[in-house]
Formats: C-alpha cells, structure tokens, sequence
C-alpha cells in the first residue's frame, strides 16, 4: 500500500476487482470493474456518431482503434457510455492499480490523492460483476464529471450505494479532491494573517483539505442508500433500458468474460 496509490500487476487483480490507471501524465485517473477474462466494464462520456467521427483519433474512444485479439472489445449499447474493453486497451499503456476498500480512516487521511481508497465495504465479487454487466446492457445514465463518472460507476458497482441528494458531490474521490483542495485554501486563507510561518498555514490547508475529502466518503456519508442495480434507473429518473431495436441490433454479438 502506497502513500498515494496502489499500483498492483496483472496477475495480482481477480474478478470484481475495482481497477484504475492514470491518463495524460497522472493529471486524471481512469476506473472500472475487471470482470475477469482479461475483460473490463468502464464508463466514459457518451459520444454521438457525429462526435466520433471528428475525433475518431482520440485515444479516450475504445471504438476509434479496435482491437486485434478480442473481437468484443469496444462492446457498448446504443447511446450508452458503459463500455466493455481488454485490459490492455483499458490500459493504454499505463500501469494498473487496484482501488482499495475498507481502509481505516487513518490510511485514507494519509493518502494525498483522491480516488485510490474508501472506508466503504466492497460487496462479493459475483454481485459485482452482476452489476457491471447489467450496467453493460442498460447504462449508467448521462456522464457527469462530478456527479457521475468512470469512479462513481465503479464505487457503485462495487457497494452499490448512491447518494440521496443528487445535486451535491458524487460519490467519486476525485471530484472531492478537484472540490476539497480550493476550498480548504479558501477557508484557511484568513488563517494566513495569523500564521506567520509558510509551514503552518501549509500544514491547516492540508489538513483541512483531507477533511473535506473523508467527509465526502462513501463510507462515512449519512445520505447513500443501497439500491439494486435493477431499481437504479427507476431511483436516478434515467431511462429504462434501451430500445428494443437497440437491443436486436447487438442481441446477436457474443460478449467473454470468461
């Protein structure tokens, strides 16, 4: 267990297993739930064909470079941004990471980074993956940077706990990070004109800012709910699942996991 991540290799990470790499120079990590088979089920934001068509060189769009060893990677509904990818394309390259559950509160104030760990409980591996593939054939709603995204899919797939008040933070640890780091320097600010020492007012802000990310975890929020899989789309108002001639359409391509 690292201070910042928990980098892990290949043969060390099982089914259900809640995975990440970093993108763009560690500027952002990348989640999803490996589903075994050297398979991953991940959720990006959703483009129209005209979009993927523009940037069909983007290297965030599994669908723009497809895979020569699995025929299924790339799998996604119409108009859903759950995508099933191999390994090595939900990599890129990168090194994998395995996202850790149940940690004490010290281990989780000790990581400077968001989106490694939470004090959560992670539910058994084969409801895991239930939920993944579910996700899969039925989508995980519109992508939201804050509110819903790659992080707060797998954090669900893995508790299965959604948050109440939809309009506040989501359940991803980035996005409390991205929120917790100007707002600790906001509030400890005026602290600075008592503080003449650089150290001090360094050691509040960060202290403040770990304390705004452990108050924004899954674990220790009062308003998460445990809600089925099934009864997601209902709880959230998304649609119900795709349409059926979304469904005949790919009823017919096979899809490993195993």
């Amino acid at each position: 267990m690292g201070m910042i991540s928990n980098r892990v290799e290949r043969h060390e990470i099982k089914p259900g297993d809640h995975i990440y790499t970093y993108r763009a120079v560690f500027t952002y990590s990348h989640h999803g739930i490996f589903v075994g088979g050297s398979k991953v089920v991940h959720f990006r934001p959703e483009r129209n064909l005209k979009s993927i068509a523009e940037t069909s060189s983007n290297l965030d769009d599994p669908t723009s470079n497809p895979c020569p060893t699995f025929p299924d990677c790339g799998f996604r509904q119409l108009n859903s941004g759950v995508v099933l990818s191999c390994l090595d394309c939900f990599l890129r390259n990168g090194s994998l990471y395995c996202f850790e559950y149940e940690v004490s509160p010290s281990v989780f104030l000790t990581r400077i980074r968001g989106g490694t760990c939470t004090t959560a409980s992670s539910d058994p591996s084969e409801t895991v993956i239930h939920r993944a593939m579910y996700l899969l054939q039925n989508g995980f709603g519109n992508y939201d940077v804050f509110q819903n995204n790659c992080e707060d899919f797998a954090l669900y797939c893995k508790t299965g706990l959604l948050i109440q008040d939809i309009q506040g933070v989501g359940r991803s640890g980035q996005a409390s990070s991205i929120i917790g780091a100007p707002l600790a320097a906001m509030i400890s600010s005026p602290l600075k004109l008592l503080m003449p020492s650089p150290v001090g007012f360094a050691t509040v802000t960060a202290g403040m800012y770990c304390m705004s990310r452990y108050a924004t975890d899954i674990g220790v929020r009062s308003d998460v709910i445990k809600v089925p899989v099934e009864d997601l789309a209902v709880n959230l108002g998304w649609n119900g699942p795709q349409e059926e001639v979304a469904e005949n359409e790919t009823s017919d391509r096979q899809i490993t996991t195993t």
